[in-house]
């Protein structure tokens, strides 16, 4: 699903070089759960970013989905990510002043789907998230965990591969993480492949495997032990 190789990222300003990543590899399966952790600056952001085809690399290789993704252009790296990948985000960023309906609409405009497609897969995400009957509710009106799973249905309208959740329970309580995370599992037993930047340590025992980053290099691979929780 997901493999990247020897892969390198550094930022230059005018009299520093940073190196984000450093020889790090990682290899996603189709069907996983897999969480990244690692302290502050270890290249988390990085490694997501580019996985997200949001930034470029300097070296090494990523393949995506069976496809290289080294030399391709800003227009076949965006048909790529929106194809292939959904966005979750620790702030939701879901616009104010849409419904829901509409927030989770947006993406699907720029796909192209026709209008029936889109209210097709519309009602259906949100139906998925427990939301259905509130899609035309505004995201001031409702908890910090609905506008997240928003955000979820928002990611998963356009029928992802590969979902990429960065800190998604950053901005929520205890109760709140838990019930968001139960989704996200949800999710995945239903064949979505998801890859997650979290910092809490429930949360990544919960999932099938960890990466822990250190230093822009992939320092370890724990294969996670589920637990109950309470």
């Amino acid at each position: 699903m997901l493999r990247m190789k020897n892969l390198s990222k550094v930022y230059r300003t005018h009299m520093i070089e940073t190196h984000a990543l450093r020889g790090f590899e990682i290899d996603v399966k189709q069907g996983e759960f897999v969480t990244v952790t690692g302290p502050s600056g270890s290249g988390k952001t990085s490694f997501l970013n580019i996985a997200g085809l949001l930034e470029t690399f300097d070296g090494g290789e990523y393949v995506l989905d069976g496809v290289n993704v080294r030399g391709l252009d800003d227009n076949a790296r965006s048909k790529l990510r929106n194809e292939k990948l959904g966005f979750i985000f620790q702030g939701f960023n879901l616009i104010p002043d849409l419904n829901l309906f509409d927030n989770v609409d947006v993406p699907l405009r720029y796909r192209g789907f026709n209008a029936t497609e889109r209210k097709e897969r519309i009602e259906d995400a949100l139906t998925k998230v427990g939301l259905a009957s509130r899609m035309k509710h505004f995201p001031a009106e409702l908890s910090g965990g609905q506008q997240q799973r928003v955000a979820i249905a928002r990611a998963l309208a356009g029928s992802p591969k590969l979902l990429l959740a960065d800190e998604p329970t950053g901005n929520l309580d205890t109760q709140m993480a838990r019930g968001v995370m139960d989704l996200l599992e949800e999710i995945n037993a239903q064949g979505t492949t998801i890859l997650m930047v979290t910092h809490d340590p429930e949360l990544a025992v919960r999932t099938q495997r960890n990466v822990h980053i250190i230093d822009g290099r992939v320092s370890d691979l724990v294969r996670a032990t589920p637990t109950l929780v309470a």
